[in-house]
């Protein structure tokens, strides 16, 4: 369940506000080398400035694949390059795409709720063989799928809140 947000927590942090960030950039994956890499095996990545983020691309042979890259993810950046230099200037986000980033953050959540759902259902499950095997009794069988239950409710309102929050920082203007 911790794992599911974790994944949810770097997604989120993927998703775009209205201020640049070295992790909005986390997410996308460069063809280099015939393979894919994260594009900070290709480039470093800064922010210079509140509404700018800079890539620098070691290899001058891959600026145009990390272009292609940036282009092709949905964060909606139009990189403008410089040399070995990328410079992604974040525009502001107007309504739409404020709702836009909103649905993409929920669908984000759903996933994380599936996750732990799944890892509750594979809980349960365990907890109905040892019962049937006769390695627990079944006051002990009902304790521990309270257990799991108490612990997949507080993991899904985990995510919940983390939704919420990430909410409040896309409609933020």
């Amino acid at each position: 369940m911790q794992g599911a947000l974790s994944v949810l927590k770097t997604e989120l942090a993927g998703l775009r506000t209205g201020r640049a960030s070295s992790s909005m950039m986390d997410a996308i994956v460069v063809n280099a080398y015939g393979q894919s890499m994260p594009i900070n095996q290709v480039a470093t990545v800064s922010v210079p400035e509140p509404r700018m983020v800079a890539v620098q691309v070691w290899d001058k042979s891959m600026v145009g694949a990390v272009e292609r890259a940036i282009r092709e993810s949905n964060l909606g950046l139009n990189p403008v390059v410089d040399g070995q230099l990328l410079r992604l200037p974040i525009p502001e986000l107007n309504q739409e795409r404020r709702q836009e980033l909103i649905k993409v953050a929920h669908k984000y959540a759903e996933q994380a709720k599936v996750a732990i759902r799944h890892v509750r259902r594979d809980g349960m499950d365990m907890i109905k063989k040892l019962e049937k095997d006769g390695a627990i009794s079944q006051d002990d069988s009902r304790v521990a799928a309270d257990d799991v239950q108490k612990l997949t409710d507080r993991e899904i309102a985990e995510v919940d809140s983390m939704l919420e929050k990430k909410q409040q920082e896309i409609s933020q203007v």
